[in-house]
C-alpha cells in the first residue's frame, strides 16, 4: 500500500490496525463507511460512492439500516476522499454509466439516477423479470458489467445471473442456480467485471473470511480458479506494517484503460461486528489497496492452441517503469490452462527473442493442458527482485500473473494472484 503521508496511531481502531495511513481510502471519527466503488471520471478525479452512518449510533454498527450514501472525490486513486455531498439514504452502493450517460448508484431495493455525477439524484426501482425462474437467494448486494454487446450483466448475491439490454430497462433472470462453486458457504458481495476476453467474479464468505475467484467466457457459465481470492491481513506497506483488519468484505475493482484491475476497495471493520458499539474505539472504514496489472500478452500462433500444439509463441510488450528483456526471470516461466500452470506444471520457455522493446518467447507445447473446456490460458512467473529492489516499482514479492487470449482477440487483462 503506498505512503499517503497520513501513518499514525493516535486514532481509532484495534490494537491490530491502530497503527495505519488514514488518508488511504476515507474514514473518521464521527462515521463509520461501507463499501463503495471508484472511477476516475473526466473531471481527470477519482469519485466514490459509499454509504456512512453515524459512528454514535445508538445501535453501533447494527444501525447499518440507516446508512446513506455520499459522494466522495481524491485526486489520486487511493484517498484520501473527502465528501462532497450526499446522494440519498441507501445501503452497499455500487455504481456504472448506463448507454445513454445516465449515473446509476445501486442501493439495497433500488437505486439513484442522474444526468450529473453531482445530481440531482432520482430514486427509482428495477424491473425485474424472473422469467418463471426462482429467485436465487433474493435480491440484494447487486453487481454489474456492461457486455460487448452494450447490454449489462448483472449477478446478486444468490449468484443468479441477469441481463438488461441497457442497464435501466428490465432485467431479465438467465439462470436458475447460483453460478458460484459448490460449497459449504454463506455467500454475499459479489463484485464482478469484464476483460476483453473474460470475466471475472469474485465472491466473498463472511463466515469463513475467504473469497473465491470465478472466470467466464460469456458471463453465464463459469469456472471456479483454485484457491482463495483474498484472505485478511492483505494490508501490508512497505515498512512491514500490517493493517489485520477482521474482515475485508464489499470489494469493488477500479481498471485502467486497458481494462485489467489495478486495485482493490474494501469494506473493513477492526472486530466483530456486533462488538462494534456507540461511542467506542471501533468502526469501520474504506481501505484500498494497489494490484499489480497482467502483462499485455498477444498469441502469435496463427491456430488454436490444443494438446497436439508444438510450439507457442508468446508476445509480451513493454510499458513505463517494466522492461520485459531485462525485468523478467524467464527461468519461473510457465505458460498454459490455469489448472496446471496455478500447481508448477505447463509449458517450459524454449526460446527468447528481443522485439524492439517488446520480447516474444518460444515455448514448447508439451503440458499446455488445453481442452474443449478451456477458453483462456495464462503465464506465469517472477520479476528480477534486483530491478524492483531498484526504487522504481513496488510490491517485490508479486508474481507477473496473465492470461492470455486466442489467436482471435488480441489482448486479455487480468487480476494479479501472488
Amino acid at each position: 500500500m503506498p505512503d499517503l503521508g497520513g501513518m499514525t496511531s493516535d486514532t481509532w481502531g484495534a490494537k491490530n490496525v491502530n497503527q495505519r495511513d488514514i488518508n488511504n481510502g476515507i474514514e473518521d471519527d464521527k462515521w463509520s463507511y461501507w463499501g463503495g466503488n471508484s472511477r476516475l471520471m473526466p473531471d481527470g478525479k477519482y469519485h466514490l460512492f459509499v454509504c456512512r452512518w453515524p459512528e454514535n449510533s445508538p445501535g453501533g454498527h447494527t444501525n447499518w439500516p440507516q446508512s446513506v450514501v455520499v459522494h466522495a472525490v481524491a485526486t489520486n486513486p487511493y484517498g484520501p476522499y473527502k465528501v462532497v455531498g450526499e446522494v440519498g439514504k441507501g445501503h452497499n452502493p455500487e455504481w456504472y454509466i448506463s448507454n445513454s450517460g445516465k449515473i446509476v448508484i445501486y442501493v439495497i431495493g433500488g437505486y439513484y439516477v442522474s444526468d450529473n455525477i453531482n445530481g440531482p439524484w432520482e430514486h427509482k426501482e428495477f424491473d425485474l423479470d424472473k422469467r418463471d425462474r426462482k429467485i436465487i437467494e433474493g435480491l440484494s448486494n447487486l453487481s454489474f458489467v456492461k457486455r460487448e454487446d452494450g447490454s449489462f450483466l448483472m449477478v446478486c448475491r444468490g449468484g443468479g445471473i441477469w441481463i438488461s439490454k441497457d442497464g435501466l430497462s428490465t432485467w431479465n433472470q438467465v439462470t436458475d442456480k447460483r453460478v458460484y462453486p459448490p460449497v459449504d458457504s454463506r455467500f454475499e458481495n459479489p463484485v464482478i467485471w469484464k476483460t476483453n476476453v473474460q470475466y471475472h467474479l469474485i465472491v466473498n464468505d463472511w463466515y469463513g473470511r475467504i473469497a473465491w475467484h470465478l472466470r467466464s467466457k460469456d458471463g453465464i457459465h463459469w469456472k471456479t480458479d483454485a484457491g482463495e481470492a483474498y484472505l485478511p491481513g492483505i494490508a501490508k506497506y512497505k515498512n512491514g506494517i500490517i493493517e489485520d483488519w477482521f474482515k475485508f468484505e464489499r470489494i469493488k475493482v477500479l481498471q485502467d484503460n486497458y481494462g485489467r484491475a489495478i486495485q482493490a476497495n474494501f469494506a473493513v471493520i477492526d472486530t466483530l461486528k456486533n462488538q462494534d458499539k456507540s461511542n467506542d474505539t471501533h468502526s469501520s472504514k474504506n481501505i484500498i489497496i494497489p494490484l499489480m496489472p497482467g502483462k499485455l500478452l498477444t498469441v502469435l500462433n496463427k491456430k488454436p492452441i490444443t494438446e497436439n500444439t508444438k510450439t507457442i509463441k508468446l508476445l509480451i510488450e513493454a510499458e513505463p517503469g517494466f522492461d520485459p528483456y531485462n525485468d523478467i526471470d524467464f527461468t519461473t516461466l510457465r505458460f498454459g490452462v490455469p489448472e496446471v500452470v496455478d500447481f508448477g506444471k505447463g509449458c517450459k520457455v524454449k526460446d527468447i527473442k528481443k522485439k524492439g522493446d517488446d520480447v516474444v518467447i518460444v515455448f514448447y507445447g508439451e503440458n499446455n493442458g488445453f481442452t474443449e473446456d478451456n477458453f483462456a490460458g495464462k503465464l506465469l512467473g517472477k520479476i528480477k527482485m534486483e530491478n524492483w529492489f531498484s526504487g522504481t516499482r513496488i510490491c517485490p514479492e508479486l508474481s507477473i500473473s496473465n492470461h492470455f487470449c486466442r489467436p482471435e482477440s488480441r489482448k486479455l487483462y487480468t487480476m494479479v494472484k501472488d
